[in-house]
């Protein structure tokens, strides 16, 4: 599962992906984790055979700081599937915001 995601279109900052907006998670990690395969599962949400990226509570991310200091203090990314209120996002691939 390939996303791509730029996070400075057209020379400037963007605050969104071409999936929804940049999301600052707490942490993001493999969905073959034992946790998160658990959390998954309490969830109702079932990815069968996909292993992807799972951001935790995540939050989107606003441009306004950028450059002098963001207010993500871990690996902004660009999610798939934001709709589980920001307790987890899947598919997430980091982006890097210093382009």
């Amino acid at each position: 599962m390939a996303v791509f995601a730029a996070a400075a279109p057209s020379g400037g900052i963007s605050n969104s992906c071409n999936t929804g907006p940049v999301q600052c998670c707490n942490s993001v990690t493999s969905s073959e984790s034992p946790v998160i395969s658990t959390l998954l599962g309490l969830l109702g949400v079932v990815l069968g055979d996909v292993t992807t990226q799972v951001g935790l509570t995540c939050s989107p991310l606003s441009v306004v700081g950028l450059g002098s200091g963001s207010s993500c203090t871990s690996q902004p990314v660009c999610c798939e599937n934001n709709s589980f209120n920001g307790v987890v996002a899947i598919g997430c691939s980091p982006i890097n915001l210093n382009l």
